[in-house]
């Protein structure tokens, strides 16, 4: 993906490249001057990265809200259209970065997928599921 086709979300102290396709590939957690978590604008999906995005081919368009950094990316396909809305709360002690999927017309089968790396994809980090609840 060119980076024209990143959109920049943020909190003041940090900030993630959204793209167009609905994947974050650049987020330095919790600050500018800390080491990526999602590195895959400068490497490989295996640097990390966060998608959200409908399974099927799709249209995007996107839009700020008015004077704000709250990103909203309509998706649309034959089924129907759905919204993602990224943004990252001005922080009081942590970060938090929230994706919102909004249904707009139609039955739209998303998909979520991501691999968090620490230190610019450099750690692998070890992950288990608990499914006791």
């Amino acid at each position: 993906m060119k980076i024209e086709d990143y959109a920049l979300i943020g909190d003041c102290q940090t900030a993630a490249l959204v793209g167009r396709n609905g994947s974050i590939d650049w987020l330095c957690w919790p600050r500018f001057d800390s080491p990526a978590c999602f590195a895959a604008l400068l490497g490989t999906r295996e640097n990390g990265f966060w998608r959200i995005a409908p399974q099927a081919g799709f249209r995007a368009s996107r839009r700020y809200r008015p004077d704000t950094l709250i990103l909203e990316t309509e998706f649309e396909t034959d089924a129907g259209a759905v919204t993602l809305i990224d943004f990252m709360p001005v922080r009081s002690q942590q970060s938090d970065l929230v994706r919102i999927v909004v249904g707009r017309r139609g039955r739209v089968a998303m998909a979520s997928g991501g691999v968090l790396r620490f230190d610019y994809g450099a750690f692998t980090p070890w992950v288990s599921l608990d499914a006791s609840g």
